[in-house]
């Protein structure tokens, strides 16, 4: 079994920044693709990022310049950090990735989700 945990969400003012972490613990070796997902209240579910095993990187253009994905493999750990935020940012932050388990498959698992609310 492997679990993923968002963490590092919260309130922060327009123009703020915030850092989410999600770390991938239980029966893996490693994790490949990840992604971060966003929704916001009456809207679809979006993608927000993405980062390859290899660490080749992808954003969606209202974001671009101003998060940066990253991923620590040591850790298990995949980080979204969060500059200049908007109001139009506020939404459930949601990790998806794709893991290999300790019996060498790949395995697809969901976090729980992170609320990020940019509010004056």
């Amino acid at each position: 079994q492997v679990q993923l945990v968002e963490s590092g969400g919260g309130l922060v003012q327009p123009g703020g920044s915030l850092e989410l972490s999600c770390a991938a613990s239980g029966s893996l070796v490693s994790m490949y693709a990840t992604v971060w997902y966003r929704q916001a209240p009456g809207k679809q579910r979006e993608l927000v990022a993405a980062i390859t095993s290899g660490g080749s990187t992808n954003y969606t253009d209202s974001v671009k310049g101003r998060f940066i994905i990253s991923r620590d493999n040591a850790k298990n750990t995949v980080y979204l950090q969060m500059n200049r935020l908007k109001p139009e940012d506020t939404a459930v932050y949601y990790c998806n990735s794709v893991v290999v388990t300790t019996s060498l498959l790949r395995a697809e698992y969901w976090g729980q989700g992170t609320q990020v609310t940019v509010s004056s």
